[in-house]
């Protein structure tokens, strides 16, 4: 398939996501920074690999629904692939997994953030901004528990993007929209398969938050993720996702289940030439459950920042950590990584290679810098001839009078 021409090439070059758009160069993203290919990708090969990737039922939801989700292991990479309809065509977004197997240590997080796993029931919720790493931390988490303890693990994924090996624990994996029809429908299934741990793809719908915190309540430990930017305001979109006068008993039920909270974001460093995850972790106190209660969040960062013997990690104090850290871990595709990618022609035919985003236009030559043709002697007449030659001292001297000067000058015959 040609999609494994770009994505071995993405790969190559350390990419994060592969983006291909009708009419437009294919982009990479680069240690956070976008970055396009040379040629324009033409919209009947990206609607050809649209539907080589989907099957019939898939791509008819597709033309119903304008996107579909799947999970893929192509030219040895597992890949997530988001396929979208656009104004301009079909499009893809391709996000590239960097490790088969998510650990702590690998993805170099704190250690201490197994203690958000230890317990037997409540609610772990996962945030940050779009490609922050929060599912890889969230399988880095439901790994921890598959090697240490005998649990029975039920996850809910859209895509199902890490393939976990049971190993001490039984783990079941569904996938939305192709083992269940939804998160709702799944959490309520998940009720009756006596699972010990859920995890929940993403919570976006109050109905799915709602079944959340109730599985959380009821003896389950649920691992959720969801967007923001910092756990105060994970908090308080999912409280603010439900009715005014049902959200003081949100807030309750939020405080009573939740063991911890954890933010993060990837950055970049130079020192090391790779991104590295930088978090802000709740551990839930019963200072901070008395404030969630309370829908106090405004107050959480103070509970934060004097909350070290709790566990919790303001962004400082874990900066300040990460800077003492000398056993940094590469994910395998990264060890040989370089501080910048080298430019390399893609595998395979008609592939454009590497493009910078800011090139330097090639300079189009001035007409006046090319050379003066060479004089061509009229007929009969010798080059080496002498010939009176015509100067203009100054730009604006009139070429008429200077012609009749020199006429002037010319001897006469006798």
């Amino acid at each position: 398939m040609e999609l494994e021409h770009w994505i071995t090439w993405a790969y190559e070059q350390k990419a994060s996501d592969l983006h291909l758009e009708a009419g437009l160069p294919a982009t990479v993203r680069v240690r956070g920074e976008l970055r396009a290919l040379g040629e324009k990708v033409q919209a009947p090969l990206l609607t050809s690999l649209a539907r080589e990737l989907l099957d019939q039922d898939q791509w008819s939801q597709f033309l119903h629904q304008g996107s579909a989700d799947l999970a893929r292991t192509m030219a040895g990479v597992r890949c997530r692939i988001n396929i979208l309809r656009s104004a301009r065509g079909v499009g893809l977004a391709v996000r590239l997994l960097s490790a088969p197997v998510a650990t702590l240590k690998l993805l170099n997080l704190h250690p201490s953030l197994s203690r958000l796993v230890q317990s037997s029931h409540g609610l772990v919720l996962i945030s940050g901004p779009t490609g922050s790493g929060k599912t890889s931390t969230v399988a880095a988490l439901l790994q921890e528990i598959n090697l240490n303890e005998a649990r029975h693990i039920i996850t809910l994924e859209s895509p199902i993007e890490y393939a976990i090996t049971p190993r001490v624990s039984l783990v079941r994996q569904r996938e939305v929209g192709r083992d269940t029809p939804s998160f709702a429908q799944g959490l309520y299934d998940a009720m009756r398969e006596d699972p010990d741990v859920l995890m929940v793809g993403e919570m976006r719908e109050p109905e799915v938050m709602r079944s959340t915190l109730n599985a959380a309540e009821t003896g389950h430990l649920v691992l959720a993720t969801m967007h923001s930017a910092s756990v105060a305001e994970a908090l308080q979109r999912i409280v603010a996702a439900f009715p005014a006068e049902v959200q003081a008993g949100i807030c309750g039920q939020l405080g009573d289940s939740l063991v911890g909270a954890l933010a993060q974001r990837l950055v970049y460093r130079e020192d090391l030439a790779m991104r590295v995850p930088e978090c802000e972790v709740l551990m839930a106190s019963t200072g901070a459950r008395s404030l969630i209660r309370q829908g106090q969040f405004f107050k959480l960062p103070t509970v934060i920042e004097s909350g070290a013997a709790d566990g919790c990690w303001s962004l400082a104090r874990y900066r300040a950590w990460l800077e003492a850290k000398q056993d940094w871990m590469r994910s395998p595709d990264k060890a040989n990584e370089e501080s910048e990618p080298a430019a390399a022609a893609m595998p395979g035919p008609n592939i454009p290679r590497f493009v910078t985003p800011m090139t330097r236009p090639t300079p189009v030559p001035d007409e006046r810098s090319k050379p003066l043709p060479p004089v061509v002697p009229a007929p009969g007449v010798s080059p080496h001839d002498d010939a009176p030659v015509l100067i203009l001292d100054d730009a604006d001297d009139d070429l008429s009078s200077v012609l009749q000067a020199a006429e002037q000058r010319k001897p006469r015959k006798r």
